[in-house]
């Protein structure tokens, strides 16, 4: 199974997003940076199994990335070999 770790701490929106998931999955050049076409990707193209794994997201990411985050939970629904995780930022008191 191929692992995709993709690390928030450093990524403000989705176009940092998409940037950082061409780095890691081999993206062909008509993907569209879109939910659809990431979707489209995973179910169609995406050598499967696979797991995708987003670490360190903060609080306030996880309402900026809400849709990307449903779009990925739904998938892991619906594709058997397909899984997604994602957790939040540790803080040291």
């Amino acid at each position: 199974m191929k692992e995709v770790f993709i690390d928030f701490s450093s990524l403000g929106d989705m176009e940092e997003f998409y940037e950082e998931l061409a780095k890691r999955l081999d993206l062909p050049e008509f993907f569209g940076n879109n939910l659809d076409a990431l979707s489209d990707f995973i179910s169609g193209f995406a050598s499967l199994p696979l797991h995708v794994e987003f670490v360190n997201l903060s609080v306030e990411q996880l309402e900026v990335f809400e849709d990307l985050i449903n779009t990925l939970e739904e998938l892991e629904d619906s594709l058997e070999e397909f899984t997604f995780s994602y957790y939040l930022e540790q803080y040291e008191e």
